[in-house]
């Protein structure tokens, strides 16, 4: 807020005739232009502060201000002309006035606002005038009289500040226990940044309220505030989910990764120099656990995931679609840190060259990649890709991903992780378990059995077993999802060809989200066999030249 004052102390002294405020904390800024105009060491002279709305007029510490009506602008704006003290005006919602969303500007009050511009800057006493609105729209005429200033929503400083302060007021009341230490109260803070002061203020309220206590526990109801901002951009999604790196089966490689950079936004951090991790692409085949791993990674490091649909960035307007990724960006800045989900970015971005739309696609790509490379706020970006190919070189340039992962079909060690997070999640009724026994050698078995199945394949037999039960009224055997795994045609047989080639794309271009220790049993092509990509002759080669081999490059993390 500091830095705000000075900023204002400079504009007023050096004479600016107009300063826009563009905030919806109304309240916050009038505070901060109350101390900058009665502190003598930052303005030199002190201003006397009115303030207007459209429904009391001009008003002096809550009075009105003069004996005539002041509610109408104009009567509003020869009031300013007429005054001849050193004074600061405060214009509210005045935006109203400029036109903007289809209205037309209103010419005589623009015409007004010209005319007096003379007489506050030759006043012999200092005047200006503010303009408080939530938009910073402004007539052509007007640009060059007035002045934007940025003011920013509460910083960390002023969200720990009133979270300090509210604790300690309800302390002496006794109604809340607080067990937080120094990390949880950052994490609590960090949750509620983008939230204006009485957002935060409400969140806080309401995590204390839920069960009389402050812990670190209430990050979650915190982040639930910031639910309603995403909601209004109507672009972004909040994604609310109960995934966990539990039902991850696998891809430990991509795991521990993912737990190295947990808390990198935080202020212990800093003590190492790093900066915040940009994002990752997860490329691989389709159903091996791409977008679930996107999900859980919001729950590992507790904050808010946010999707963004390429799709409801394009519109028919002209101009429409750079705004709204613009304004989509904007909000995920917004409430940062968190994270930035893009499903399927090619089918979304993989046209940008196509002169179909007049260039639309490629305004908005440019708009996002510049974004990637230059953004300083913490928005972990996670994208996953089914089609590589169609993404172009300079999306994937490092600079703008901190990593991309290859996720391949899993292997037994992953079949085996996969298949014991569905049965136990779905065998919790001990009715539908009389005489099949949840142990070791049925998943060994199991395992074995879906050789070549991806993990969403390996759900749907899972599933389809328990159909096979529930249709008969009786309950599960091992064979029912046996039956349903070879009555499965997976992905691997259908389009092993195009497994191959990424595979090949991604040896020397990404790297595998499986341990090098877990692709031991595909790591060697048996003697004679054709190499990978070759899938010259019968589709027996195709499917051991598919099973011996693995896609990305052995990195352990």
């Amino acid at each position: 807020m500091e830095r705000y004052k000075r900023e204002l102390a400079r504009l007023l002294k050096a004479r600016f005739p107009y300063i826009l405020i563009p905030t919806p904390e109304e309240q916050r800024a009038l505070d901060m232009i109350y101390d900058v105009a009665e502190n003598e060491e930052l303005v030199r002279t002190p201003r006397v502060v009115y303030k207007w709305t459209a429904t009391r007029g001009m008003v002096k510490d809550d009075r009105p201000a003069d004996k005539g009506d002041t509610k109408q602008p104009l009567r509003a704006l020869e009031f300013i002309e007429n005054n001849k003290e050193a004074a600061l005006f405060v214009l509210l919602d005045f935006h109203v006035y400029f036109g903007g969303c289809g209205r037309a500007s209103d010419h005589q009050i623009v015409r007004k606002l010209r005319d007096i511009v003379f007489n506050l800057k030759q006043n012999p006493n200092p005047q200006n005038v503010v303009l408080i609105s939530p938009v910073s729209e402004l007539p052509l005429e007007l640009q060059k009289d007035v002045t934007i200033m940025d003011f920013d929503l509460p910083s960390k400083e002023e969200l720990l500040e009133l979270l300090r302060d509210m604790i300690a007021a309800n302390r002496q009341t006794g109604r809340i226990e607080v067990e937080l230490v120094a990390e949880d109260e950052e994490r609590l803070v960090n949750a509620a940044l983008g939230l204006t002061m009485q957002e935060a203020e409400n969140a806080y309220a309401r995590a204390m309220v839920d069960d009389g206590r402050l812990d670190a526990d209430d990050v979650e109801t915190v982040l639930q505030e910031k639910k309603q901002i995403i909601l209004k951009s109507q672009i972004l999604e909040y994604i609310t989910t109960d995934v966990t790196m539990k039902d991850v089966g696998g891809l430990e490689n991509l795991k521990r990764w993912l737990e190295k950079r947990d808390r990198s936004w935080l202020e212990e951090a800093r003590k190492y120099c790093l900066p915040s991790p940009k994002g990752i692409l997860i490329t691989g085949v389709p159903g091996c656990g791409k977008s679930l791993t996107a999900k859980a990674v919001s729950a590992a490091w507790q904050l808010p995931i946010l999707r963004l649909d390429v799709g409801k960035i394009f519109s028919g307007l002209v101009g429409s679609s750079e705004e709204n990724i613009r304004r989509a960006l904007k909000t995920a800045e917004a409430v940062a840190p968190s994270i930035l989900w893009i499903d399927e970015i090619e089918k979304g971005f993989g046209g940008y060259t196509s002169s179909g739309d007049s260039g639309t696609t490629s305004r908005v790509f440019a708009t996002f990649l510049t974004w990637m490379q230059e953004k300083t706020k913490p928005v972990f970006v996670v994208a996953t890709a089914n089609n590589i190919h169609m993404l172009p070189p300079e999306f994937m340039r490092k600079g703008r991903f901190d990593e991309i992962f290859f996720v391949d079909l899993p292997t037994k060690s992953e079949r085996k992780a996969i298949l014991e997070v569905h049965l136990r999640k779905r065998l919790k009724h001990k009715e539908i378990l009389t005489g099949f026994k949840l142990d070791a050698q049925l998943i060994e078995k199991m395992a074995d059995e879906t050789e070549g199945f991806s993990g969403a394949e390996i759900e749907q037999a899972v599933i389809s077993g328990l159909f096979e039960a529930f249709a008969e009224n009786r309950s599960l055997s091992f064979d029912d999802i046996l039956r349903a795994a070879r009555n499965t045609v997976p992905l691997s047989v259908t389009q092993a060809e195009e497994i191959l080639a990424i595979r090949q794309w991604a040896n020397v271009r990404a790297v595998a989200a499986t341990p090098a220790d877990e692709r031991v049993e595909y790591s060697s092509p048996e003697p004679g066999e054709e190499p990978p990509g070759d899938t010259a002759g019968d589709s027996d080669k195709t499917k051991k030249s598919l099973f011996s081999t693995r896609g990305g490059r052995t990195i352990d993390f």
